[in-house]
């Protein structure tokens, strides 16, 4: 490898949103100019808590939309590799050698899993969702990955990685990188309904596909301090999702700082502090659409670029396996017993 490499992506469940942005893609746009960088299209991870399939239909649709999203953020395509998890089974053969190197009461700490089972509506967690870091393990680690930029939520699940690749290499030698974790410098994103993060499936969202029009609407919809009913009513700063907002996405800090004052002092309107943030949000967007724009105009270039970076990273995986397998003594098995069956066959021959 001529350079170290970063793995990172994330589910085709739908757009993304400026909570993807902040916790993680606007840290791999700045990154991947500097990392040999795979970008992996988790279906398989999907599945975990969307496995129906409608489902599985839309993955090819949402895998597009994610793909686009990254690039109108400013990720380029000639330095990224997109790839769909699904159509490399290596990675299922890798996943199944590492899940035998860590236990369910280490998975069950990882705080996140419950959240996702309860977000999906799953009364019960799935196997595959308790196993969802050891496959994320086997993710990182196919491409041998050195760096993982990651918002909170993934912390521990790259933690799970790290004690996978240091496990393998202790038993059967040194094959794996120890990933470094990168983490995001923005907290996570409050969903505009002020409840929770912004997430996809609870609605709360603001797609970096919305245009002015809808990133409007759900600006003026957002939650605020429920208990100021006037204007005149001195409000509250600290928790407020539409100052949260002000504080990432407005680069006028003067114009943050004075509306925050005025808040307090109840000499400012939500719709005015809304207004403003609308503002702000479009301003910041417009050159996402832009970028987008320009991808949408081709037609067939996103599925290209993930159909060849599918390709070219089947072919490091492969290699992975293929290192990992003699690491372990799993090829000298098999041929073992292969020339020894051959001898027998050769011993058993009559002689004309």
């Amino acid at each position: 490898m001529s350079a170290a490499r970063m793995l990172t992506g994330d589910r085709p469940t739908g757009r993304l949103h400026l909570g993807h942005l902040v916790g993680s893609i606007a840290n791999r746009v700045r990154l991947h100019q500097r990392y040999e960088s795979f970008f992996i299209i988790a279906d398989l991870h999907m599945l975990t808590t969307r496995n129906t399939r409608e489902d599985v239909e839309r993955v090819a649709h949402n895998a597009r939309e994610m793909v686009t999203d990254v690039l109108a953020a400013g990720v380029e395509p000639d330095r990224a590799t997109f790839y769909l998890q699904s159509a490399l089974p290596e990675v299922g053969d890798l996943n199944t050698l590492f899940q035998n190197l860590v236990t369910v009461p280490r998975l069950e700490r990882v705080p996140s899993l419950k959240e996702m089972a309860r977000d999906a509506g799953r009364e019960e967690m799935p196997y595959g969702l308790l196993g969802y870091p050891v496959l994320q393990a086997a993710d990182i680690l196919c491409v041998k990955g050195q760096v993982v930029p990651v918002g909170k939520d993934n912390a521990a699940h790259v933690e799970v990685t790290r004690e996978i690749a240091r496990r393998f290499n202790h038993l059967y030698g040194e094959v794996f990188p120890v990933p470094e974790l990168i983490m995001s410098e923005t907290p996570t994103l409050v969903g505009t309904d002020g409840s929770g993060k912004m997430s996809k499936s609870r609605g709360n969202a603001i797609a970096l596909a919305d245009d002015a029009a809808t990133v409007r609407r759900k600006v003026l919809g957002m939650y605020t301090d429920p208990n100021r009913v006037r204007a005149d009513v001195p409000g509250t700063v600290e928790g407020n999702p539409v100052f949260a907002y002000h504080d990432v996405f407005n680069p006028d800090r003067a114009q943050v700082a004075e509306l925050k004052a005025r808040y307090r002092a109840g000499r400012v309107g939500d719709v005015e502090v809304k207004e403003a943030l609308v503002v702000a949000l479009n301003r910041f967007l417009d050159p996402i659409r832009e970028r987008r724009a320009r991808f949408e105009d081709r037609p067939g270039l996103v599925d290209e670029l993930i159909h060849t970076g599918t390709e070219r990273t089947r072919d490091e995986v492969r290699r992975t396996l293929v290192e990992a397998r003699r690491a372990m003594g799993l090829t000298g098995t098999y041929t073992q017993i292969r020339r020894r069956a051959e001898r027998y066959r050769k011993s058993t021959v009559t002689p004309a």
